[in-house]
């Protein structure tokens, strides 16, 4: 079942739950489908910022209301250029949804984080070019205030514990985003590895976290290692590698999120606090 909206709801049982889903989950490459639902609907819901990148599947997860959107729309019809981002945020926020999971495939800048490993970051670096960044264009102005913590500790912490138990999980690491949508030169990525200081590289984070932060939502990501970038020689990048991988760690990663969702607190006032003083 399809449920069209034209505005936000203003009612859970517009959206078929008793409850409005206070958790957003975003799946990035490979992950359009989660499969953990129960008694899930699909909403397509209109913004006006456009559609979002797939209808949002709404159900629950582990006992918990929670929403689920494709970042590139299942059958991966968007590059990392094109992704609606603003519609995808704003589409999750007027849904009710204050907390986000975010699950991503990046590539590794250092030996010891390993194809296959989770990476939890901490921190990013923003390298792309050309992509709508704000919700703010006028006629209000507002600098939101993202460094100290840009992912939101509290998610992180849940995160890292529940993954150590299926994986390898690194607690830390600098996500450097990248435009895409094709992958770094040999020169590029020493730079983003000597010089920036980064651990992981990816094309999906900017400016979905930055729009979170925006409309006050907790943010956190589980990062897949699927490949060396250029670090290693004989072991080039390519779509293949990432997809492969993805799909060997998939049932994994659907658990980690099965299990972490409980855990996450349902209120963090802290990421609300942000916008008190940011606009002028």
């Amino acid at each position: 079942m399809v449920i069209k909206l034209t505005q936000p709801p203003k009612e859970p049982k517009e959206l078929g739950v008793e409850e409005f889903p206070r958790l957003g989950i975003i799946g990035g490459s490979g992950l359009y489908d989660p499969g953990i639902f129960e008694n899930a609907v699909e909403v397509q819901i209109h913004t006006p910022y456009g559609l979002p990148s797939d209808n949002v599947i709404i159900g629950r997860v582990s006992g918990r209301v929670v929403a689920f959107l494709p970042r590139h729309g299942r059958g991966h019809k968007y590059p990392p250029h094109k992704i609606p981002y603003r519609a995808n945020i704003y589409a999750l926020y007027t849904l009710g949804v204050r907390s986000i999971i975010a699950v991503s495939a990046v590539g590794s800048l250092r030996p010891d984080y390993a194809p296959g490993d989770f990476v939890v970051p901490d921190q990013f670096v923003d390298m792309t070019k050309s992509r709508e960044y704000t919700f703010y264009d006028g006629p209000r102005t507002c600098h939101i205030s993202i460094g100290l913590e840009p992912f939101t500790q509290e998610i992180r912490k849940v995160l890292v514990e529940v993954a150590s138990r299926y994986n390898r999980t690194h607690d830390g690491g600098c996500y450097i985003c990248i435009e895409g949508p094709r992958f770094s030169t040999k020169a590029e990525s020493r730079i983003w590895r000597e010089v920036f200081g980064c651990d992981i590289i990816g094309m999906t984070l900017v400016p979905e976290i930055n729009l979170a932060r925006e409309l006050g939502m907790c943010y956190g990501l589980i990062a897949l290692v699927t490949d060396y970038d250029v670090l290693v020689p004989h072991q080039p990048v390519t779509a293949e590698a990432v997809e492969k991988m993805m799909t060997e760690k998939i049932d994994i990663i659907k658990r980690v999120i099965a299990e972490a969702v409980p855990r996450i607190p349902a209120e963090i006032p802290k990421c609300g606090d942000v916008l008190k003083y940011a606009c002028v």
